[in-house]
């Protein structure tokens, strides 16, 4: 024990603590798994003759857990976007009113509760995927989007609602504005003066939305991954917990906050980019 602590560094003050792994992660340095260290002490080897540290063990789950996140955000964005216009265009209607109560039940229902809906339907009644994720390096491309599409299904159906709803929510609060009401009466479409003239006056809060919902895609997959036994940064966080590993676990909240962080920053850089009044104030 006292050799797992040296090399831990557990012997040293918890300010002496804080600054050594600081000054290690400013360098990528995250340390060594405390189960790889237990391995060691106990054995006096490492695994395959090599440390297998920290970062070795979370590039490649981050690696799946982006891949998950960039398919989820191609189906949900433009998804959510084409929506948002179409109720906005049609809103009070039953088209309406039916995608409202459609996006109010995917907000309301916990994430494990649409997982397993989507394997009873898309992968036991109806065996169009498969309903474990057990994708692995080297995997065909076309192997791999078929052994992801449940779980980014289920991120699909979690982050549309909201983006949904904002991008209806923003261009029905421009409709009432008088250079839509200009553009109506020279003759334009709804759906031109929608796409051509609301939209782009609407983009700063469907992007801050849109960024949110990106973050959590990446942060916020530990139940999908759980369920789906997805080899991603969301599993190896729980399998992390379980055993009390705390570098991993302190290495894997640090990415969901540079995650979050990252985004939330440049979805105010786009929203200031795309509003001529804030680049240009008077």
């Amino acid at each position: 024990m006292n050799a797992i602590r040296e090399q831990l560094g557990l012997n040293e003050s918890p300010l002496s603590r804080y600054f050594s792994w600081l000054s290690g992660v400013l360098r990528g340095d995250f340390g060594i798994p405390m189960s790889q260290a237990l391995f060691q002490s106990f054995t006096g080897a490492s695994t395959g003759g090599e440390v297998v540290t920290v970062v070795d063990q979370i590039v490649p789950r981050l690696k799946n857990t982006l891949f998950l996140a960039g398919v989820s955000a191609a189906i949900s964005v433009p998804l959510a976007v084409t929506l948002g216009i179409l109720t906005a265009l049609y809103r009070n209607t039953a088209f309406d009113k039916a995608m409202n109560v459609s996006t109010l039940s995917a907000i309301s229902s916990p994430e494990f509760f649409l997982a397993y809906i989507l394997i009873l339907f898309l992968a036991v009644l109806n065996p169009v995927f498969p309903s474990l994720s057990n994708i692995f390096p080297g995997m065909e491309f076309s192997d791999r989007l078929n052994k992801t599409m449940l779980p980014a299904l289920t991120l699909t159906l979690a982050v549309t609602a909201q983006m949904m709803r904002m991008t209806r929510a923003a261009i029905i609060n421009l409709l009432a504005s008088p250079y839509i009401e200009m553009a109506r009466l020279k003759g334009l479409s709804p759906m031109r003066v929608i796409v051509t003239h609301a939209l782009p006056n609407a983009l700063a809060p469907i992007i801050t939305v849109v960024a949110l919902n990106l973050a959590y895609l990446v942060t916020g997959v530990v139940v999908v991954e759980v369920v789906f036994v997805y080899p991603g940064i969301g599993q190896l966080f729980v399998d992390s917990v379980k055993i009390r590993d705390i570098p991993v676990v302190q290495a894997c909240c640090l990415i969901f906050a540079a995650v979050y962080i990252l985004l939330n920053l440049t979805a105010d850089i786009l929203s200031i980019i795309s509003n001529p009044r804030l680049r240009h104030p008077k």
